[in-house]
């Protein structure tokens, strides 16, 4: 696989304004893979958000990102799963449903779009495991981390809804586990790895998402994990900067680092901290560096 990968990024809403960490070091490690990222023109929010209120206004601005990537030609390569899913979940849809695909055109035409169906939307964990390959993975690591016990947290959207995603499975997820080991590190199996980090009812109830932030990183913490893993910006927001939150609400200490897949994979293949963004990062992976 000598030649370049060409996708289309599609960065979403949270990351660009909340957590770049996760941008700068998924283009450094995808560049050193051989993929080039093509910038996405005006993309807008994948409509997520808009689903509880208006499933119809959900579906037609996702299938607007879809309809300007079809113009390139180019499948999409996402870094949030909310997004991947999302995205993935409209294109099946609206291709299933010849009728509501032509209602959802009708307002793409307005703006002189249409949806027709031609491209995939990836996440970068598939994008890794199905079109770079473990192999090559390991071909580019230079520092294995083999001191390194890790604890990986796939979150919801990269395997729910099961019918339309069907890449990961949401009650035994292996994906992660085989992109840690692959760095050298060793994946460590723990209680509620697949609960939910608490994102969507932050908003709601404080009480709640912080108790699941705590329940995840004590577990974590048992297991005697070196840090945890994520692959998604939410979950990296409510166990990164959220946790010193939830250690003053619930007056303990967890002391867990949170970092991107990304960022692992960077210092697994010779990069350092610093070009990987860990200094956006407030709970300080010092320890880990020190194990390096």
């Amino acid at each position: 696989m000598g030649m370049s990968q060409k996708y289309l990024f599609y960065l979403g809403c949270a990351i660009p304004y909340r957590v770049s960490s996760y941008e700068v070091s998924a283009r450094k490690v995808l560049e050193k893979l051989g993929v080039e990222l093509v910038e996405m023109p005006e993309f807008n929010c994948c409509g997520l958000p808009l689903e509880p209120l208006s499933h119809e206004l959900m579906l037609i601005l996702s299938a607007r990102n879809l309809a300007v990537a079809e113009q390139t030609g180019l499948n999409i390569l996402t870094l949030c799963p909310g997004c991947f899913s999302t995205l993935r979940k409209t294109g099946k849809t609206l291709k299933e449903n010849k009728a509501l695909k032509e209602e959802i055109n009708r307002h793409l035409k307005e703006s002189g779009l249409e949806f027709k169906g031609g491209i995939e939307v990836k996440h970068i964990s598939q994008v890794l495991v199905e079109d770079i390959g473990l192999d090559k993975i390991k071909k580019a690591i230079v520092k294995p981390l083999r001191n390194l016990k890790l604890a990986g947290h796939s979150g919801c959207h990269l395997s729910r809804p099961k019918k339309y995603i069907g890449f990961e499975d949401p009650e035994n997820p292996r994906v992660l586990k085989m992109l840690i080991s692959v760095t050298g590190a060793k994946p460590v199996e723990y209680l509620g790895e697949t609960e939910c980090c608490g994102s969507t009812i932050a908003a709601l109830d404080d009480k709640v998402s912080l108790s699941l932030v705590r329940e995840k990183l004590l577990h974590v913490k048992e297991a005697g994990a070196d840090a945890l893993i994520t692959i998604c910006p939410a979950c990296h927001m409510m166990y990164e900067a959220n946790q010193i939150r939830a250690e003053k609400m619930f007056g303990e200490k967890y002391g867990i680092p949170v970092l991107h897949y990304t960022q692992l994979l960077g210092l697994a293949m010779g990069m350092q901290p610093g070009e990987l963004g860990f200094d956006e990062l407030r709970v300080k992976p010092t320890k880990i560096l020190e194990k390096i």
